[in-house]
């Protein structure tokens, strides 16, 4: 996917590039996800294996080639109406381009999402950005959002992470998804 502007307002815009990974973005994406605080890192191969086995429900983003932005996800596997983004990184540089919003709703105007009607992610509370981005989602989908513990903090994380909340944004339909992706 390419943007562009015909406004000629936002050149920063025009450079943007938001496209499927391949595994040779593993390292970079690693690289972004460090620096994107309060994010959870992930090995280099497990980056390596959401940009290959996963690439088809992640989105790479890229400024003038630079890699600012990563969601990565997958289809729930015994319910693949269901797609469940795991992380979204943005760099501070792509800030304001609402750029985690429009990741994912490239990803769930692909193909492989085609029977997609719910789209699921968990969330800390303290997570504000995240909840935003999700609430935009969520709105322009004009989806419901349902939300509930799904690992306790003490119970899944020994004390050690808070808990996390799982929402639930949905049902909607095809059209909603083609309609807000045009």
């Amino acid at each position: 996917m390419k943007v562009a502007t015909s406004d000629g307002k936002s050149p920063r815009k025009a450079n943007l590039v938001i496209r499927k990974p391949k595994s040779t973005d593993g390292a970079a994406v690693n690289e972004l996800i460090a620096s994107c605080k309060p994010l959870d890192e992930n090995s280099v191969y497990c980056n390596l294996l959401q940009c290959s086995h996963f690439a088809p429900t992640c989105a790479l983003a890229e400024l003038d080639g630079e890699v600012v932005g990563f969601v990565s996800g997958y289809l729930v596997p015994e319910t693949p109406e269901r797609l469940f983004i795991w992380q979204v990184a943005v760099s501070p540089k792509a800030r304001g381009l609402k750029l985690g919003k429009r990741m994912i709703l490239d990803i769930l105007d692909r193909r492989v999402c085609h029977d997609v009607s719910e789209l699921h992610t968990t969330i800390t509370t303290s997570n504000a950005p995240s909840q935003g981005v999700f609430r935009s989602v969520a709105r322009e989908l004009e989806a419901d959002v349902n939300r509930k513990v799904l690992f306790e903090r003490e119970t899944h994380f020994d004390g050690a992470a808070a808990s996390e909340i799982l929402w639930k944004i949905g049902p909607f339909e095809r059209d909603d998804v083609e309609r807000v992706a045009a």
